[in-house]
């Protein structure tokens, strides 16, 4: 073992690259390129912004080779289309090295924002806009580029482009803040925040400039969003891992995920270092799952026409060209600790096919260079296993509530209510009870409501109310007509037909018939609570509505491939399979218009709300951990995500998801404490807004205070009730009548393109 192997901080992994890495043949004209024109834009050469600092060196500069690298990520970009990429990233790692040297060494808060500030100014979305005159290499550098690229580009991309340059840059601050107070984030957050300030989102905007640009109308859908995801989390965890010696050691960072789970976890580096590249490996099969389950729905019910689909299939190529290509050039640049990443005996010694081109042939030989660890315990689940109860942890709990005075009122209405749409009623020609009385009774979600709301008046309990019977009744329809039967094109249609029963014009006679309760509850709560609704509240509030019917066609997909899911796509879809949004927006939007939707929509509110969010999902987890892993074989559990993925068994996995739930109301805290009041000053929100501000931050803390108190009073996740009630009950031969429920493909499309044209 050499010298300086025995420095680095750790030894490397096995990192699963399923694609081949290509190189470009104008690499040397790239670099060529390249060299002068950052010694036009002043990158390199003698400091012309005053700051008398020399970032790069022309030595440095060529040994990090961002030629290479885009060479490697583009391998089939012309020449002129190769040069303007390799100066975006010669660009953009100026601007992070730039950055550090000038604002983060120092600390300098105030002026890293009046120097962020400027940026957007060289971005605009209409060249016939000037910008100021440039002051420094950055902001020169960026108006030469923004000219060269945006031309042959659709505004919906532009725009695009636009945002995810400008998160790259603005979230440096958080950076800064994070290593003024020594704080070092929790998982969740870290990953959420790696993609705005590590930049893939945006190297992904350049594979659609270099490549092909995606239909617009599927840029938001799942499947489009989950591969730019995974392509950014996985660039950006395998940068970590070459990063950390740099990174950690000589620049004092604290964003970095090596680091986030040594501090998590508190593990050694070693085992961090691991648990970063299985992450980084489950992104990345997560990406191919995708493409190989979600991808020809999405072609089907968006009717791409065979053009379309050939610009989505570059597309996913061009990403995981980069990923192979980006993984090249991490093993060569002299930016990074990569002096053992190439491992001895890592070729498998069998014999092979002798003769021209044979002798290159090399067959990884460990599990690690294979993905098989991520994806062996990812489908090894067995189902209905006998686990037992969980032994409650003991929940972090800075925040209370209290009981409403209205819950027997919201008890007695919302039962009421429940019946007359059906929910408790036989579902006609199934011989099936979803709910009886007693399984309302049980749930006692108007219980929830009153802990959750506890300030509402009786007519806004008794609405709430409604809207948790209507969401926890139609979590437990779905499962049972839909995932017993591996149904999806059923089950396409059925989420499909809910957006008939939210229309923006709430008085209209719908012209579509409920034929079942939950279309019925929906139908009559829409019209309850929409009607003094804005235009836009009614967008938002179906939208919210959406995301979490949707959410459970992916639950669905899960349990037909016996998969359980990557921790990452867990988490952000936990949030909708939760209807973590649809309570929320209850309580955004009867604030009205005091608070500007700007606000909402700041870094800080989405951060706030999807701590909450989270920390309600993980304690449901806990709770219906054996309802929902041993009676009704379901396999779409925190709990369960943790033990496969860490390898653990149930109680220490409780007790890591409980060391996360604390994590991110740590983080709401801190947000409330440091981040709130920096909003209101920038928002400049007069008195009003802010006490609706501070009252939305209040409903919040009770809502989070509440879901555990409903969970702990309530039978429906205790073990006595389970025995009887683990499956719905069916008369006898009526079970086959299931079967008439399934659709086509063909018929979910057509109502998709009917309903979203």
């Amino acid at each position: 073992m050499s010298k300086a192997r025995h420095k680095q901080p750790f030894e490397l992994p096995d990192f699963y690259v399923p694609w081949p890495a290509r190189l470009n043949p104008h690499l040397e004209a790239a670099r060529v390129h390249t060299k002068a024109w950052s010694y036009e834009m002043g990158i390199l050469g003698p400091p012309n912004d005053g700051t008398q600092r020399e970032v790069w060196s022309e030595r440095r500069f060529d040994g990090m080779d961002y030629a290479l690298l885009c060479a490697y990520t583009h391998p089939e970009a012309p020449s002129v289309e190769l040069d303007l990429i390799t100066d975006w990233y010669v660009w953009v790692f100026y601007f992070d090295d730039h950055f550090l040297e000038v604002y983060k060494y120092s600390r300098d808060i105030q002026g890293g924002q009046a120097y962020l500030d400027r940026l957007p100014l060289f971005m605009p979305l209409d060249l016939s806009q000037t910008p100021p005159e440039p002051t420094n290499a950055v902001e020169r550098g960026l108006w030469n580029l923004w000219q060269r690229t945006v031309p042959t580009m659709s505004m919906d991309w532009r725009r695009r482009f636009y945002e995810n340059t400008k998160h790259l840059l603005d979230e440096s601050m958080w950076e800064i803040e994070n290593i003024s107070e020594a704080r070092v984030s929790n998982p969740v957050e870290y990953i959420e925040m790696r993609r705005k300030v590590g930049g893939a989102p945006w190297s992904s905007d350049l594979v659609e400039h270099a490549v092909a640009e995606i239909p617009a109308r599927v840029v938001q859908s799942r499947p489009m969003r989950v591969f730019k995801d995974t392509f950014s989390d996985a660039v950006h965890l395998r940068n970590d891992l070459f990063s950390y010696e740099r990174e950690i050691l000589e620049e004092g960072e604290l964003s970095n995920g090596v680091l986030v789970v040594e501090k998590f976890l508190e593990c050694d580096t070693q085992r961090a270092a691991d648990l970063v590249n299985d992450l980084l490996t489950s992104r990345l099969q997560q990406f191919e799952n995708t493409a190989a389950t979600e991808l020809p729905w999405l072609f089907a019910e968006y009717g791409l026409n065979p053009a379309e689909q050939a610009q989505v299939m570059l597309y996913l190529r061009g990403l995981q060209d980069w990923q192979s290509g980006g993984h090249e050039w991490h093993m060569r640049s002299n930016r990074y600790m990569n002096q053992t990443a190439g491992r001895e005996n890592r070729e498998l010694s069998i014999p092979l096919p002798s003769g021209l081109g044979m002798s290159a042939i090399k067959l990884p030989l460990t599990a690690g260079a294979l993905g098989l660890g991520p994806r062996a315990r990812s489908f090894s689940h067995v189902p209905r296993q006998h686990v037992g109860p969980v032994k409650l942890p003991k929940f972090y709990m800075p925040y209370s509530t209290y009981l409403s005075p209205h819950l027997e009122r919201a008890r007695r209405n919302s039962k009421d209510w429940a019946r007359r749409m059906g929910m408790l009623d036989e579902l006609p020609g199934l011989g099936l009870y979803i709910w009886d009385d007693h399984k309302f009774d049980v749930a006692d979600v108007a219980l929830c409501g009153a802990l959750i709301h506890p300030d509402a008046t009786p007519e806004q309990l008794d609405l709430t109310a409604c809207w948790l019977v209507w969401g926890t009744y139609a979590d437990d329809y779905f499962p049972a007509l839909y995932s017993h039967t591996r149904d999806m094109p059923g089950a396409k249609l059925f989420n499909a037909r809910l957006t008939q029963f939210m229309p923006d014009d709430v008085e209209a006679v719908n012209a579509a018939v409920p034929t079942n309760p939950v279309e019925v509850g929906l139908a009559d709560l829409w019209k309850r609570t929409a009607g003094p609704l804005s235009a836009y509240g009614r967008k938002l509030f179906r939208k919210a509505i959406q995301d979490m019917t949707e959410s459970w066609i992916w639950e669905l997909n899960n349990q037909i491939l016996n998969r359980v899911p990557d921790p990452v796509d867990y988490v952000e879809m936990r949030r909708k399979t939760f209807g973590s949004d649809l309570t929320m927006s209850l309580s955004r939007l009867s604030k009205g218009d005091a608070i500007p939707e700007a606000v909402f929509k700041t870094r800080t509110l989405r951060a706030l709300e999807n701590s909450a969010a989270d920390y309600a999902c993980f304690v449901n987890d806990i709770f219906s951990y054996q309802k929902e892993i041993e009676f009704e074989g379901e396999l779409n559990n925190g709990v369960l995500v943790v033990q496969k993925f860490l390898g653990v068994d149930k109680d220490e996995a409780v007790l890591v998801l409980n060391h996360l739930m604390t994590a991110r109301m740590k983080q709401f805290e801190h947000l409330v404490a440091k981040e709130i009041p920096v909003v209101i000053r920038s928002f400049d929100l007069d008195t009003d807004a802010q006490e609706k501000l501070h009252k939305y931050v209040e409903q919040l803390q009770q809502w989070m205070a509440g879901i555990p108190m409903w969970h702990a009073a309530v039978d429906r996740y205790k073990e006595f009730e389970l025995r009887d009630a683990a499956m719905p009950k069916f008369k006898t031969g009526n079970i086959g009548s299931l079967g008439a429920l399934g659709t086509s493909a063909l018929r979910v499309a057509e109502l998709f393109k009917r309903e979203h044209p």
